[in-house]
């Protein structure tokens, strides 16, 4: 369900609802669901069913969505890959990262990604592999939870009090239920970062997948972002992940931000 949480419409005569969520309806779609009908548009997305059937009328003919007739269904339109391509070529710190995150990336057998904020979530905005032939099934556009991932950890870190304050009250009104256990992860991490420069993430994601996080802050004032490194636990011990690959991410992150100065 789309987090409704941080919809203004009650306090914002400027907000344009209807803009909101036709925004919400292609956010829907995701790497893993590609292609999805209006009643599980509805489901994602928390509006009504005639609502959706409205909106995706409405971006199927503006060519934001394209209608499979076959299935009765729909997936993003070639005007969504242009606006996904301008914000990518937007981001200059990508073309300075790259290099330097494939170099962690080949040394720790491992990927290493760099990623920005949607709401809740961290979506990849640049994607390294090593040629090792175990590695998590993820790439550009993949999305990972702000609050129990590596790499969401090290973006509240690097943020001002006030502002992860407000994300906090955001994961908590998402998910009442499991959000003493994010806050206690989130805790950690940032003592870790205080500690020793990056957050970590063991498992509390996925079982077995173990990350180290830093963040980001691009010199040129744009937002914040965030690298991981890891991979499989048995692959990525809590200790490899301390001595290595953490300083390493670290200096990656240090070595990024000096580069970038000089564009």
């Amino acid at each position: 369900m789309a987090d409704t949480s941080f919809a203004t419409e009650a306090t914002d005569r400027q907000f344009v609802v209807a803009l909101a969520r036709g925004l919400d309806i292609l956010r829907a779609f995701t790497p893993a669901d590609p292609i999805l009908g209006n009643q599980e548009i509805a489901a994602r997305t928390g509006l009504p069913k005639p609502t959706v059937s409205r909106l995706t009328h409405t971006l199927t003919k503006l060519g934001y969505l394209t209608h499979l007739d076959r299935l009765g269904k729909y997936q993003l339109g070639a005007p969504v890959l242009s606006l996904g391509f301008a914000a990518l070529n937007g981001m200059s710190v990508r073309q300075v990262a790259r290099p330097h995150m494939q170099a962690l990336a080949d040394h720790a057998g491992a990927s290493v990604s760099l990623g920005s904020r949607d709401r809740l979530s961290m979506v990849y905005v640049e994607h390294c592999r090593s040629n090792a032939t175990v590695a998590l099934q993820l790439d550009l556009g993949s999305r990972i939870p702000l609050g129990t991932t590596a790499m969401g950890r090290a973006l509240l870190a690097g943020m001002l009090p006030h502002e992860r304050a407000f994300l906090l009250d955001q994961l908590r009104d998402d998910n009442p239920a499991d959000f003493p256990r994010i806050q206690a992860g989130v805790e950690q991490a940032l003592e870790d970062f205080d500690r020793r420069g990056f957050t970590l993430s063991l498992g509390d994601w996925e079982r077995d997948v173990h990350a180290v996080g830093v963040p980001l802050v691009p010199p040129d004032g744009s937002g914040i972002l965030a690298f991981n490194c890891g991979g499989p636990s048995f692959l990525f011990s809590r200790d490899r992940l301390v001595n290595d690959l953490g300083p390493r991410l670290a200096a990656l992150a240090r070595t990024v931000t000096t580069a970038s100065r000089g564009r």
